[in-house]
């Protein structure tokens, strides 16, 4: 009961309270009913679409990469002849432990004009002057995808790690003596074995996407233009830098929240034939 209660408090009753501004228009002071003219009102904002876009583009790249590593790793590290394994694996998940805005400072600092990359690039004559990386809309959205792959792979790394040593070896000394190969066996027995934990994985890493924000704030401020702009940046924006439309940006969240129920009703029913 005090579990059940403090969930309803902290996190149900909010819900409702964001919904029932989400249908509410006007400045801070002078709220008044609209309707649903705030989600009307989405389909026409063009920082909005671009903000959707420029995450969804986040999502496709990013994810399917993250996880792709996320297992390798995991299946190196679940290596019974591996040494060191302690430390391999603290190794892995020290970026998820590292601050979010920690980590977006070090790849800031890297891809500035007078950063690592580019002297490395401009020692090497791959380039023949200092590029500002973080300016280009492309090459922004490119280093966002990598600091967020490189600080969340260790995170799902560990979680297929436990997966993995939660399947029997007897399975795979089986599979040896019929003739199987370590591929053979990869694609037969420790995908299939898997699959829980990878649309476990799935799910929560398309939610992270969709709501990401200190990455991307730290590192571009949603810039050049709106071109690496995410949900959640346009949504601080319309609470707090604009002039304050609580109503809009609870219409705004509650599109994060449909978009991330969707995406998860997908993925369970792709992955989960039971």
């Amino acid at each position: 009961m005090p579990a059940a209660i403090l969930i309803f408090v902290l996190s149900f009753y909010p819900m409702v309270q964001a919904f029932l501004l989400s249908l509410q228009s006007g400045l801070a002071n002078n709220l008044h009913f609209s309707g649903l003219r705030n989600y009307i009102r989405l389909f026409h904002d063009e920082k909005f679409l671009a903000s959707v876009r420029n995450v969804f583009i986040y999502l496709v790249f990013q994810v399917p990469v993250m996880l792709f590593l996320a297992l390798i790793l995991a299946s190196i590290l679940n290596d019974r002849k591996l040494k060191y394994k302690g430390l391999f694996r603290t190794m892995v998940f020290l970026p998820c432990a590292t601050a979010l805005v920690s980590s977006a400072l070090i790849f800031k600092s890297l891809f500035a004009l007078d950063g690592l990359v580019n002297t490395w690039f401009l020692s090497m004559g791959i380039l023949s002057e200092p590029k500002n990386w973080l300016q280009d809309p492309v090459w922004a959205k490119v280093i966002i995808i990598i600091t967020i792959t490189w600080r969340w792979t260790g995170y799902n790394t560990v979680f297929f790690l436990a997966g993995l040593q939660n399947i029997p070896t007897s399975i795979y000394e089986a599979a040896r003596i019929d003739g199987a190969s370590p591929m053979q066996s990869f694609f037969r027995i420790t995908l299939p074995l898997l699959k829980p934990v990878i649309l476990l994985t799935a799910v929560m890493s398309t939610n992270g996407t969709l709501q990401l924000f200190d990455e991307v704030q730290n590192l571009t401020a949603g810039g050049p233009g709106n071109e690496t702009l995410t949900i959640s940046q346009y949504i601080y924006r319309l609470s707090f830098v604009y002039n304050p439309q609580f109503g809009y940006a609870a219409a705004v969240s509650y599109m994060i929240l449909i978009m991330v129920a969707v995406l998860s009703f997908i993925q369970i029913k792709v992955g989960d034939k039971k």
